[in-house]
């Protein structure tokens, strides 16, 4: 396999297998292990500022009953993240989108930013962000919302838009899509129908849920540019790097 053929590893909430996802330290030791990009997911505060965290719900990893756009972003910023018997003694914490954009920046490491369905709920925000944003080369927005990729496509054309797959997303009708330039499927998707109908429609694929010991992780299908996966370090090994 030659050095050409790699597909590049985006680490999903950071190296999230081995640390507590979505956290600065996840974002470090994904890159520690090599990964070549970091998927991420955003919410927004009560204010509208965007912050790095997958549930819309703070009860999880939080312990606190409550959505995290009823919290503003002292308190957001505040709370200690982790398992419930480790909570209190944790330094994890909720970081703004802001610091951890400054940190891949830093590292020119790109950026796979989930739009998360609370932002359905405050899409000023969303422009506002879009305004002047700067993501390191190869980085991309994806959501399962649909409406959210047209904003970002009408407000910030030169970023590419994948769209997360769901059962309902119509396969022989991709091209329909104009707001998109990628969808991102599920490892289950991963079969001859799926993957040639983003060819038939010109769109790119990545692939989530991976975990290192798939064996179409060898020779990819050509629609695939990216691997989604809690090990990057194990993707990276069986792609013979």
């Amino acid at each position: 396999m030659s050095s050409e053929s790699f597909i590049p590893v985006f680490a999903h909430r950071g190296a999230s297998a081995y640390t507590l996802e979505n956290t600065l330290k996840a974002f470090e030791k994904a890159l520690e292990l090599g990964a070549d990009g970091i998927e991420l997911d955003i919410q927004l505060s009560k204010e509208g500022i965007p912050v790095v965290y997958h549930d819309p719900q703070l009860s999880r990893l939080a312990g606190i009953n409550k959505l995290v756009n009823e919290c503003t972003i002292e308190e957001l910023i505040s709370f200690k993240l982790g398992k419930p018997w480790r909570r209190l003694f944790s330094t994890y914490k909720i970081p703004t989108f802001d610091v951890v954009l400054a940190w891949a920046n830093s590292h020119q490491l790109p950026l796979n930013i989930e739009l998360k369905s609370t932002i359905l709920d405050n899409k000023s925000a969303l422009i506002q962000m879009l305004h002047g944003l700067t993501l390191p080369v190869g980085s991309h927005l994806s959501s399962f919302h649909y409406e959210l990729l047209e904003i970002v496509k009408q407000y910030r054309p030169d970023y590419e838009t994948a769209l997360i797959s769901t059962k309902k997303l119509k396969w022989d009708m991709l091209s329909d899509y104009k707001a998109i330039d990628s969808v991102h499927m599920h490892k289950r998707y991963y079969k001859p129908r799926y993957l040639e109908a983003c060819v038939a429609s010109d769109k790119a694929c990545r692939v989530y849920a991976i975990d290192g010991d798939e064996p179409f992780l060898i020779n990819p299908h050509p629609s695939v540019i990216g691997w989604i996966t809690d090990f990057p370090d194990k993707v990276i090994v069986k792609q013979q790097r």
